[in-house]
């Protein structure tokens, strides 16, 4: 008996490794749904998380992000792939919005109902992620760009930037005032890109 719960417990770990080692040279894109399909109503959400994700490796510095507001997938429009790193090694892929600001690049996300009910950065496993590992990669019209992403602290420098206030307040049937959402932004800095040169380029 012994010997053939052992040789089921390899059998499915030997499965595990050859099923993660296929997806991480084929990739599994995080799932994403459009608002418009029936499926969206069904699911009430518009993306679901992948792992890998693969495309051509950019390695070169980007001075305008910009370009991603022209970006017209039929499925994805100009939303992103943001690919984090799990405590327990393997990635965790996410559809998420990008704000360009010419040479800057801002991810956000919001948290809204039962996830108010978290504590920062709890409220998603993707915020948990980069929270803890900031490195990132990001996939954009095919391609990958590696970066490391910074959380914006500050509420004016966010209102600044984007002209709207990060805390929607609701008020009840009885006039309460409550947060029914914040909306968190985080900065993309460009990894393995050197910024500086010695004058010859």
């Amino acid at each position: 008996m012994k010997n053939a719960l052992k040789n089921i417990f390899l059998a499915a770990g030997a499965l595990t490794v050859i099923s993660l080692s296929i997806l991480r040279f084929t990739g599994l894109e995080p799932r994403y749904i459009d608002p418009r399909a029936e499926a969206f109503a069904e699911n009430n959400r518009t993306a679901g998380p992948g792992l890998w994700l693969r495309g051509e490796l950019v390695r070169d510095t980007i001075t305008n992000w910009d370009f991603i507001n022209e970006v017209d997938d039929p499925v994805r429009g100009n939303s992103i792939m943001l690919e984090t790193q799990t405590w327990y090694g393997i990635p965790h892929s996410v559809t998420v919005n990008a704000r360009p600001r010419g040479e800057d690049l801002y991810l956000s996300g919001s948290a809204q109902g039962d996830r108010l009910g978290e504590k920062f950065p709890l409220n998603k496993s993707w915020w948990t992620n980069i929270e803890r590992d900031p490195r990132v990669r990001l996939k954009v019209d095919g391609k990958i760009y590696e970066a490391t992403v910074a959380l914006v602290q500050d509420y004016d420098e966010v209102v600044r930037l984007f002209g709207s206030d990060p805390i929607t307040i609701g008020v009840d049937e009885d006039g309460t005032e409550q947060v029914t959402g914040i909306r968190y932004y985080w900065r993309v800095f460009q990894r393995n890109i050197p910024t500086y040169h010695d004058g010859s380029l």
